[in-house]
């Protein structure tokens, strides 16, 4: 990256992927990365070497989340680098594989930009996930979408979080973008969720072909929701859990959460408040795919990122 007068020149993103599939009970990202890949047609664009991926096969004949493990847990420096031997997870060998494809992870060689389709039982509705507050390319493309999907709301999770952020299937490439759209069921497809996500891809797409045509896209700033921490349900003594959701809270994704607000429902009745000293974003709320991973929600906090304005750095 070079700088000329406060703007920041970066290079162009020619190879860009579009998975679906990740996790094999998320349709949405699956039948377009389906429908895209028997017609492309409405992916292409100049400049752009577009791939859409079905990242998880097994996952998705079985229409299940995974086989052996998480595929958006599997990016690890010790997955990655592990000798290929009989009797590796599934996910492990699939992880390797699309390293080799689209990687290496952190390498000049990597695909310029993946965008990995997911959807969420939760109340969430159309959400940009980040891995980087200082990623000044993915901060201006979020700030497009956000603007061309008006007055539609788009959130921006922001994940840089040393303890709890993962080792995620796009963190393969230069600049890695989640989508994540809901509410929708596990295994089902949903007309206005599918809809959603095949339009943030499409001004997606859009940015990235204004971009590497040379157009400036001047200094911005983006509102994105941190990730603080994970909270589990409550749970007895042999780890079973005690209380659910309390409807107040059910629904209620990236609305304030305040001291002594309910947050918890026990089973006998008894209401369990919020106790934290500052006010909360809640998101992923009572989400079906982690329970396993002994999470109710996430909390966040809301920030305001700036980035610098950018253009394509010429040669």
């Amino acid at each position: 990256m070079s700088s000329r007068i406060g703007i920041s020149c970066l290079q162009e993103a020619k190879r860009v992927a579009i998975f679906g599939g990740t996790h094999g009970n998320e349709m949405s990202g699956i039948t377009l990365v389906n429908m895209w890949t028997q017609n492309s047609a409405e992916i292409e664009r100049n400049g752009l070497v577009v791939k859409p991926f079905i990242s998880n096969p097994r996952a998705v004949e079985k229409c299940t989340r995974y086989i052996d493990t998480d595929l958006n847990r599997a990016f690890t420096p010790e997955n990655l680098s592990t000798p290929e031997v009989e009797g590796l997870p599934y996910e492990v060998q699939r992880a390797k594989e699309i390293n080799r494809m689209f990687g290496p992870k952190g390498s000049s060689n990597a695909y310029d930009v993946i965008f990995d389709l997911h959807n969420t039982t939760s109340n969430m509705g159309s959400t940009l996930i980040l891995e980087s507050s200082t990623d000044l390319f993915n901060l201006q493309m979020v700030h497009y979408i956000k603007k061309a999907m008006a007055p539609h709301t788009c959130s921006v999770l922001l994940n840089e979080h040393p303890q709890l952020k993962y080792s995620t299937t796009r963190s393969v490439a230069k600049h890695p973008i989640g989508l994540e759209v809901g509410p929708q069921p596990q295994g089902v497809l949903r007309s206005n969720v599918f809809e959603s996500m095949r339009t943030i891809l499409k001004h997606a797409l859009d940015f990235l072909e204004l971009f590497n045509s040379g157009v400036e896209f001047p200094p911005c700033t983006v509102d994105v929701f941190r990730v603080q921490e994970r909270m589990d349900y409550p749970r007895d003594t042999n780890g079973n859990i005690t209380a659910m959701v309390h409807p107040h809270l059910q629904d209620c994704d990236w609305e304030p959460l305040n001291r002594g607000d309910p947050m918890f429902l026990t089973f006998d009745g008894r209401t369990i408040l919020y106790e934290g000293a500052n006010t909360v974003y809640p998101t992923f709320i009572n989400e079906a795919a982690y329970y396993e991973k002994q999470q109710a929600f996430m909390t966040t906090c809301r920030e305001i990122l700036a980035a610098n304005a950018i253009r394509k750095a010429f040669k």
